[in-house]
């Protein structure tokens, strides 16, 4: 398993190759690439690298998927015996990525490409119990 602790947005985020993460908006529009720097540890089938306090050679390349709004946040304020109640909400704005793959020092880790095998299904009639009436 493959996966980065990457830095955006003031948050720390772990993403692996083939999902997609809700971040703070970017200025990038739709279908277009982005490409991350701030990568704090890269672990790769048991081998981990750590920054300090970044990974030096390492980047996280993504697609933005779209730009929109996050679900309301509701901010509700009260004073107990004053009479004094405040109900604000607030909408942030967020960028969908697509993690398309992650680099260390030139070694690219992408994401495993799915395969639907079809499986062989047993065309032979189930054995059905018999019930005896008496």
């Amino acid at each position: 398993m493959t996966y980065a602790i990457i830095e955006t947005g003031g948050k720390q985020i772990k993403v692996e190759p083939g999902r997609f993460y809700d971040i703070e908006l970017l200025t990038a529009q739709p279908d277009e690439k982005v490409t991350i720097d701030s990568v704090l540890l890269v672990q790769n089938d048991g081998e981990v690298t750590i920054g300090q306090p970044r990974v030096s050679g390492a980047t996280v390349e993504g697609t933005v998927l779209r730009n929109f709004r996050d679900r309301k946040v509701l901010v509700y304020k009260m004073k107990p015996k004053k009479k004094t109640r405040k109900k604000r909400g607030h909408r942030q704005e967020v960028t969908r990525l697509f993690i398309d793959s992650i680099t260390l020092n030139g070694t690219v880790f992408a994401a495993q490409a799915v395969t639907n095998e079809n499986t062989v299904v047993d065309d032979a009639p189930a054995q059905e119990a018999e019930t005896v009436a008496e």
